[in-house]
């Protein structure tokens, strides 16, 4: 993908970002250590590191879960950090996220059609009617049959599931969708039908993804920048493809080898090179 470029300011900035959690004895474990990260308007960017590298409380921190220790979150200009009533704007209008277990951010009790219609409950002056017909245009546009809507989160499959989780958060029309781990629940040829969703909503809609993953290569066929977390700390960035081809980190270049291909050859060649 080409490198998205924007002379506008940032929709998303991070700022020195710093998050630490107690530990037995009053000491402190530092998770994020100063991260500077930002997302213009219609950008993918892919976030990658192994477990424990902070990549899931860093989109933890955006979404308002995490406070930060230190550091400033921005959105469109406004400081989420200290405006807690404009932390709340933005999360219930212009930030979304698909988490990786659909089946959990889905209520087995409601419909798929009540389900995606609590986004639009805030919309004033959007009629019942209006609703509805918003259902069934976001259930279409993921690739689900006119009856979903009608239909419990049960009687599903994993990757039907998470076409809907996806569907309920465009639903609202966001601007920026906090993507964790999204598809490492799936099998790889459901994978690849998500990533191709994603690309396509995120063209079709303008929206700006932060894709968060541990497959590097999963990571490079949906984002325009690539950056690498290692223990708390950007290690590297840059253009998706530059940072997939020709990594410069030693920890990128084990992410990559560690990444599954078809070809066992490759795949010990990889490894190979990694360890050299």
């Amino acid at each position: 993908m080409k490198t998205h470029l924007d002379a506008a300011a940032p929709l998303l900035q991070l700022e020195g970002v710093k998050v630490d959690f107690p530990q037995p004895g009053g000491r402190r474990f530092q998770v994020l250590k100063g991260i500077d990260l930002t997302i213009a308007a219609g950008e993918t960017v892919g976030l990658v590191g192994e477990s424990g590298s902070g990549k899931t409380t860093l989109g933890r921190v955006i979404l308002g879960l995490v406070p930060p220790s230190e550091g400033r979150v921005v959105f469109d200009g406004q400081n989420l950090t200290r405006d807690a009533a404009a932390r709340r704007r933005v999360m219930g209008r212009d930030i979304q996220v698909v988490f990786q277990d659909p089946y959990g951010s889905l209520n087995p009790a409601l419909t798929i059609g009540q389900t995606l219609s609590e986004p639009l409950l805030k919309e004033t002056g959007l009629t019942r009617e209006a609703r509805s017909a918003r259902v069934a245009e976001v259930l279409e546009r993921v690739g689900m049959p006119s009856d979903t809507a009608l239909r419990y989160p049960g009687q599903f499959s994993g990757g039907q599931r998470q076409r809907i989780a996806i569907a309920r958060a465009v639903i609202a029309r966001p601007r920026l969708v906090v993507c964790d781990e999204p598809v490492s629940a799936l099998d790889l040829s459901v994978q690849a039908q998500v990533l191709n969703l994603l690309n396509e909503l995120q063209r079709s809609m303008g929206l700006a993804l932060l894709f968060i993953s541990h497959d590097l290569t999963v990571v490079r066929h949906v984002s325009h920048r690539t950056l690498v977390l290692y223990q708390g700390e950007i290690v590297e960035q840059g253009e998706a493809a530059q940072v997939h081809n020709a990594p410069t980190h030693p920890y990128t270049r084990a992410l990559l080898a560690a990444a599954p291909v078809p070809d066992p050859l490759l795949q010990r060649a990889r490894r190979a090179q990694a360890a050299a």
